[in-house]
């Protein structure tokens, strides 16, 4: 097997999550934008945060709402005014290798290890400072 073979390799952009102060009323103008209403909302007790799904082609758009004060989507709004982009997450086909690629090539993580995510996935956050300032959050099918 050839050096490229035995990489973990990145399959799509799974979605970009946009962090809201209120969820209803995000979904609103984004239900506008996109043509339809999310296809899926969850609650992920983990990241203290309620969401809301919508597809688009391939991808999604997940908004977030904070649970709590000290959630990460409540940290980043406090920081950034309204909320905004916060995080773009890809797909990957084994998120196992592909965090020990990236240990081993010392990108700083936030999760070294996968932790349960939305849409029954397992995920993983790269810190910005390794991403020249970007959150990019690895996803990957429990199922797979």
């Amino acid at each position: 097997m050839s050096e490229s073979q035995s990489k973990s390799l990145l399959q799509r952009v799974d979605h970009v999550g946009i962090a809201v102060e209120d969820l209803e009323q995000a979904v609103t103008v984004y239900t506008a934008l996109v043509g339809e209403g999310p296809r899926h909302y969850e609650t992920v007790e983990s990241q203290k945060v309620k969401t809301a799904f919508f597809h688009v082609g391939e991808s999604h758009l997940e908004l977030l709402q904070a649970t709590a004060p000290d959630s990460p989507i409540a940290k980043f709004i406090t920081k950034n005014g309204r909320g905004g982009i916060h995080h773009i997450c890809v797909a990957v086909d084994d998120i196992h290798a592909k965090l020990a690629e990236l240990k081993a090539a010392g990108v700083q993580l936030i999760h070294p290890e996968p932790i349960e995510g939305a849409q029954n996935k397992l995920v993983a956050f790269i810190h910005p400072k390794s991403m020249n300032g970007v959150l990019i959050e690895l996803s990957q099918d429990k199922t797979s």
